[in-house]
């Protein structure tokens, strides 16, 4: 679950350092994170797509979103004894009740 939490976090993490500082024009002298390679990359990316380079930010923003609650979802399925169990204790914390997780 770890491979697929970094290969999920450093895609993401890359594109949107990317995206912030292209949208925004903070090149640091570089073509790659200029305005003009960004607005290139929407509008070709729209092209091939069929839709408006200015929608494009917006869909993918979501598609993002999503992605991020099913690696989550996944994560906390695959945990859920564990998070069930932490849960428990809290409860216990809180209420002063001797609780049992369960195995």
């Amino acid at each position: 679950m770890r491979y697929i939490l970094v290969f999920w976090a450093l895609p993401m993490g890359f594109f949107w350092s990317w995206f912030l500082l292209a949208y925004n024009d903070i090149s640091f002298g570089m073509l790659f994170l200029s305005r003009e390679l960004y607005d290139r990359v929407f509008m070709v990316y729209g092209h091939i797509t069929g839709i408006a380079p200015d929608a494009l930010p917006a869909l993918i923003a979501r598609a993002c979103i999503v992605d991020t609650f099913l690696i989550f979802g996944i994560f906390a399925f695959r945990r859920r004894r564990d998070i069930a169990a932490w849960i428990a204790v809290q409860r216990q914390r809180y209420s002063g009740e001797a609780a049992t997780p369960r195995a």
